[in-house]
Formats: C-alpha cells, sequence, structure tokens
C-alpha cells in the first residue's frame, strides 16, 4: 500500500519513483554482473531459479501489469516469454514447469539483456505520465523484484555450493578473525494486548497485503533473547549430540532430517577436526561470533527444546522488536554473508517464529491476478520476521512477514529464542 495524496484520476509524473526504479533494475544487474552466461543458467533444486530467470521474470512483470494494459502503443518484447517467465499467475495463462527453469538454454543472457532494456525504456515513458494507482503498482513490483534479488543471491550460493570446484561468486570484502558473541539477553513484554500489522505512519509507505491489516493481539508475559543465537552456541548442540536425540524434534522433522542425513546447518563442512562453511566468498571457518544461519524451522526448534526455551511467535516477535527498536543496531556484514552478532533488532538472518503462515482477521486478497501474491500460499508454510544479510536496504520493516516451508534451510534463516515469564 502508498499514501498518496493523487486521487485515481489524476496523471503526473513520478520522478521519484523514476528514481527508485532505476535503482532497483540496476541493483539486479549489478548482483548478476559476476555470473558468467553458463552460472546464470544452471537451476540447482526445484525450490530455485536461474540467475537469468529472476532477471527476466522481474521483466516479465512489469511488463505483464503494467506495459501492457497502461501504456498505448507498447509492443510486447517477444510473445512467448509469457509462457516461460510467468511464475505462479494461473489467472495470467499457462506457465514452464518450475522445476524445469534450468532446462531453458534460450533466451540467452544477451536477450534478456535486451528484454530489460525494452521494459526500462517503455517504463521510462509509462512514469512520465500515469495515475496514482499506476505509480503504485510499480512500486509494489519493485518491492517484488527486491525480494527476487535477494533469491538470486541465495540460488546461485546454493548452486554454487554443489560444485566441486566450490566457486567464488565475489571476494570477501571484509576478511577477519572470530571474535566472541555478546551474552545473549533478554527483552521482557509484558501481558496485554498490543495492535500489531502494518500501520503507514511507523512502517513506512509501502506494505505488501498480507501485513495488513492492522489488528489486536493477545500476548502472555514473555521474555525474548535480544540476539539470535550464535553459531557457538550452536556448535554446543551439535556436540551434545542435539542431531541424534529423536525427543528434541518434532516428528517431521526428525524423518527430514534423517532423510537428508542433517549433522550441521547447512553448508557447514567437517574439516580437520573442525567445521567450515560454504559462503558466496568459498570455503571460510565457521565463525562463532556470527548467527547460525541456513538453519531449518525444524533445526531451530530442536535446539530451542534442547534449550528449555521455544521460538517466539510472530506477534511476540514484532512488539518486542517494536519496544526495543531503539536498542543498538547489530553490525551489518557484506550483502553476500552475515557479519558478527550484536544486541538489537536488526540482524543478518531471517528468523523463524513458531507462527504458521495464515491471514490477518479480515485479510482480503488484491482482486484479478495480483491477488495471486500471497494469499493462495497460507498454507504448510511458517512465518520468519527480520531481515537477512541478503535483504536490499529500505526493504525490510517491523511488520514484514517472509514465510518459508518449515525445512527451508537454503536461505539466511536463524532464530532467535523466547520463554514464559
Amino acid at each position: 500500500m502508498l499514501d498518496h495524496a493523487e486521487t485515481s484520476s489524476q496523471r503526473s509524473s513520478h520522478p521519484q519513483i523514476l528514481d527508485f526504479y532505476r535503482q532497483v533494475r540496476r541493483d539486479t544487474e549489478d548482483l548478476a554482473a559476476p555470473l558468467s552466461a553458463e552460472d546464470q543458467t544452471i537451476q540447482s533444486m526445484p525450490d530455485a531459479s536461474p540467475t537469468k530467470w529472476h532477471r527476466a521474470h522481474m521483466t516479465w512483470f512489469f511488463e505483464t501489469f503494467l506495459l501492457v494494459p497502461h501504456l498505448p502503443g507498447y509492443r510486447v518484447f517477444d510473445p512467448s516469454f509469457g509462457y516461460v517467465f510467468n511464475s505462479y499467475y494461473v489467472a495470467v495463462g499457462p506457465r514452464h514447469p518450475r522445476p524445469s527453469r534450468g532446462m531453458l538454454s534460450r533466451p540467452g543472457v544477451e536477450a534478456i539483456t535486451a528484454y530489460r532494456a525494452h521494459v526500462d525504456a517503455a517504463m521510462e515513458r509509462l512514469l512520465e505520465s500515469c495515475d496514482a494507482a499506476v505509480a503504485e503498482l510499480v512500486v509494489l513490483g519493485l518491492h517484488h523484484e527486491q525480494q527476487h534479488q535477494e533469491l538470486l543471491l541465495t540460488d546461485i550460493k546454493h548452486a554454487f555450493s554443489l560444485s566441486p570446484l566450490l566457486p567464488v561468486y565475489t571476494p570477501d570484502p571484509s576478511p577477519r578473525l572470530a571474535g566472541a558473541a555478546p551474552p545473549m539477553g533478554w527483552w521482557t513484554v509484558e501481558g496485554g494486548i498490543y495492535r500489531v500489522g502494518y500501520d503507514p505512519q511507523r512502517d513506512g509507505a509501502f506494505s505488501f497485503d498480507h501485513e495488513r491489516p492492522l489488528h489486536d493481539a493477545l500476548l502472555r508475559p514473555v521474555a525474548i533473547s535480544d540476539r539470535p543465537v550464535s553459531n557457538g552456541e550452536y556448535r554446543q548442540f551439535m556436540a551434545d549430540g542435539g542431531y541424534e536425540r529423536p525427543n528434541l524434534w518434532l516428528s517431521e522433522g526428525w524423518a527430514t532430517a534423517q532423510s537428508g542425513g542433517w549433522s550441521a546447518p547447512g553448508y557447514w563442512r567437517a574439516h580437520a577436526g573442525d567445521w567450515q562453511v560454504f559462503t558466496l566468498h568459498g570455503l571460510q571457518p565457521v565463525r562463532d561470533d556470527e548467527p547460525v544461519t541456513h538453519i531449518s524451522y525444524f533445526e531451530a526448534a530442536a535446539y530451542a527444546e534442547w534449550a528449555g526455551r521455544r521460538l517466539p511467535t510472530e506477534f511476540e516477535w514484532e512488539v518486542a522488536a517494536r519496544l526495543h527498536r531503539a536498542a543498538s543496531p547489530a553490525a551489518r556484514g557484506a550483502r553476500t554473508h552475515p557479519g558478527p552478532l550484536a544486541k538489537g533488532v536488526r540482524q543478518d538472518v531471517w528468523e523463524w517464529t513458531s507462527s504458521p503462515y495464515a491471514p490477518y482477521p479480515g485479510y482480503r486478497a488484491e482482486e484479478g491476478a495480483l491477488g495471486e501474491y500471497n494469499g493462495k500460499f497460507m498454507i504448510n508454510q511458517m512465518i520468519l520476521r527480520g531481515r537477512s544479510c541478503a535483504t536490499p536496504r529500505g526493504h525490510d520493516r517491523l511488520s514484514y512477514r517472509n514465510f518459508f516451508p518449515p525445512s527451508a534451510r537454503w536461505q539466511f534463516t536463524g532464530f532467535r529464542l523466547a520463554q514464559d515469564r
């Protein structure tokens, strides 16, 4: 949702949105720049997508939902792209199967670059004169592209991790020795009724539909850790047989861990009696002062059980974050890897909560194809809050609701703890 003073019947230029558009589109190309054409074509698993597909899909979104209906005389770049670069919008038409995106050797990277240029030029014309409703839709598309920027990084990391060559996406911009994470403290939240969800007065001008409407949540007294769990703390869980003790695990989690052969977080590799982790900078030593990441919901819940704690609900997380948002922010790492932990709300890993992804009271999906954006995924997923190192600057807010299946761990996912008071 955007706040705007115009009515939908007024047409005007939108220079601020145009600047935002140019920046976001440039950011995507900067993220793809270190990758060869071959790198941009591979798909390592059904949940991931090739880099060139991300670049084209985000372009297809603007062409399909902005240019075709709202720019008179617009010429579609290639009608066949509608089939190969539609993601899940059933109302728009048939789609190439998601698990087979890596089979698309064509269109090639150069054609997709030309596609982006063609659409960008048309979007410049559109933003010279359009009404507020169209401008609002452009901003939705830009936040959609920022989501894919994060996926672009995590998807290529997964693909590179499977190569015996262990490719380096980019050199480590700030190599360092590990320090010590600050001692874990606790934020207290009193029991009571709290307003939760997106509020434009406190959360900024944009939100996705599933962050709304504002509503009341009843909380019991709770304490929430003032930082996520560290690699060093997670090592203690591992050393105490955390992956061998089924009593700590949810049934499905135990079955998932056993079938996947899990004995450590994603990307960790045993080496000379210690652990290394594959990163976008190549293999690195596991640093105990960083947040543990690439953790599934199942692993987070097992650790919480082992520690005699639990995971916070998404509303406990939001209320605690709002009460303590002025706390010292975490040190930020590179866009490609978490930095060392510090006390605070703003961390470098998405944080699992114990809340299933469900609609807020009074939620209604948008009309038309864009109504498929969030609502239809509200099943078999868990909510994560916060942000990660890969989240674009300005894309996070305290009402943001990320969601993944409980077994997912290719994202930069971690967790903090809660305890009843």
